[in-house]
């Protein structure tokens, strides 16, 4: 970790855990010098080792905020985030064993594939949502927001979809041989109009106030106690708790498929255990340094003593369990994967689809995944190496579990 602290660019210091600032993008400190220049910054700004350009904040960005929430510094997906389960699989039954349908990894893939809507594919039909049937119990305290309440509704229809871009559904080897299965999304497309639409009045009010906070930062803020910011708060929680929700789904319907064609196959009956669901894109009201804060994690996860986390690489590569050590430097947080080396764009520039599944190919990583042609946006050569990006926040998380993929599906 290093620290910048220029008098001409920072108001508060910008703590950075990568060796050096070259290995952080121009672009990214400039966002990283916005943030330090907000006059409700309580401490300083904290970069993870997987930072990188965002839209307003870094992402990978950890700040605390006095008094206010910032709808860009929480993000478009909100409650976007990880779900991992152990297995009791060897992972050598889905490359050996053969089926009708290719290799039991194959067959698994292609089984999910045909029950778990992926891209921007919603579900024909409504789907079973505690949350969603909730929030439609209690729809009152939503109606200020009108325009957001038709996206609720629309919600039945996004609970258990994986979405497209970063997301993933993975089935990965860990170092004792057996199969663990992770999963990365977020609250879909109800989250993104929550975040749009708060973004929005943010804007309008803080120049309506006249804010001294500049608009080209694109950190537009409500104060917590306002009723917009409460408002805010109460559509976050239920972008969290749906995004939640619809990890959980998907993992169901993950975990019966598994389990189906395991008992049919091999005669194995699946047990699964020692379940992660966290999100990395929230804003949640902490203490840190003797002082109530609302902690902004945008792309990090919280890391406090004990607690456990998912570090995912890229497609192809390795991911981590990890525990925090709740180390106070960086608000008790740490990376919640790889970061990007290249953007989408000059990921597809850089990288042909044939070099992508070839390499693929070459580890025995099985791709789920309809429309190839834009699979380099998301292969490993686009990311940071994640054995370093770990290496860089040891002050951070213990790793307690490595993971290599070896069947992948992609919106």
């Amino acid at each position: 970790m290093f620290v910048i602290c220029e008098e001409e660019k920072t108001a508060k210091p910008i703590k950075i855990w990568v060796k050096d600032r070259e290995s952080v993008e121009e672009s990214c400190l400039e966002q990283a010098y916005n943030l330090s220049n907000l006059p409700f910054i309580h401490k300083w700004v904290a970069l993870m080792p997987d930072t990188h350009t965002g839209m307003g904040m870094p992402i990978g960005g950890v700040i605390a905020a006095k008094d206010v929430i910032i709808p860009h510094a929480v993000g478009s997906d909100i409650g976007c985030g990880m779900i991992f389960v152990e297995t009791n699989i060897d992972a050598e039954l889905l490359r050996t064993v053969e089926t009708g349908n290719g290799i039991l990894m194959q067959a698994i893939i292609g089984s999910i594939q045909r029950s778990v809507p992926v891209g921007r594919a919603h579900h024909n039909k409504m789907q079973s949502s505690k949350v969603i049937n909730e929030a439609m119990k209690n729809i009152e305290k939503y109606m200020k927001a009108p325009t957001l309440v038709p996206q609720i509704e629309d919600a039945y229809y996004q609970i258990g979809t994986l979405g497209g871009g970063n997301h993933f559904i993975e089935f990965q080897e860990d170092e004792e041989g057996k199969v663990g299965i992770m999963i990365h999304t977020g609250s879909r497309h109800l989250g993104k109009e929550i975040g749009d639409y708060f973004n929005q009045i943010a804007k309008e009010l803080n120049e309506k106030w006249y804010s001294s906070v500049p608009e080209s930062y694109n950190l537009a803020f409500l104060p917590a106690k306002s009723d917009e910011g409460r408002l805010y708060l109460e559509y976050m929680n239920l972008a969290l708790d749906f995004a939640e929700e619809n990890r959980e789904k998907i993992l169901e319907a993950v975990m019966k498929e598994v389990t189906t064609l395991l008992k049919k196959q091999c005669d194995l009956d699946v047990t699964y255990a020692n379940k992660i669901n966290v999100h990395h894109n929230y804003a949640a009201m902490e203490i840190h340094y003797g002082r109530n804060v609302w902690v902004h994690r945008k792309g990090a996860i919280r890391a406090g003593a004990g607690e456990r986390g998912i570090i995912p690489g890229s497609m192809g590569s390795y991911s981590y369990i990890v525990e925090g050590k709740g180390n106070a430097e960086s608000f008790e947080s740490c990376s919640h994967g790889a970061g990007r080396v290249y953007s989408r764009t000059k990921a597809k520039e850089l990288y042909s689809v044939e070099k992508v599944m070839c390499d693929l190919k070459e580890q025995a990583v099985i791709l789920g995944k309809n429309n190839k042609k834009d699979v380099a946006e998301e292969c490993r050569f686009a990311y940071k190496n994640i054995d370093e990006v770990i290496e860089n926040q040891l002050d951070l998380i213990t790793p307690i579990k490595k993971l290599k993929t070896i069947g992948v599906i992609k919106g």
